[in-house]
């Protein structure tokens, strides 16, 4: 298992809610990264498999958002 401290933290779309990530554990390749991430709304720590999360929009760096029937597994 490996743990990876995200600095800065990365804005990410979960099925709770927008939040932060601030870890990231790897388990290794048969199994999904879980990211550890704190809700923006309720400060909540949830953990989340790889295959639930999404990135936040950022128009910067050219990353658009995707539509939720769009998105896959």
């Amino acid at each position: 298992m490996n743990l990876l401290q995200l600095e800065p933290s990365i804005p990410l779309i979960t099925p709770k809610g927008r939040g932060r990530a601030v870890v990231l554990i790897d388990y290794g390749i048969e199994e999904h990264l879980l990211w550890v991430c704190f809700l923006d709304d309720t400060g909540e720590c949830w953990t989340f498999p790889n295959k639930e999360v999404r990135a936040e929009p950022n128009l910067t760096m050219g990353a658009k958002r995707t539509a939720p029937d769009k998105q896959r597994g």
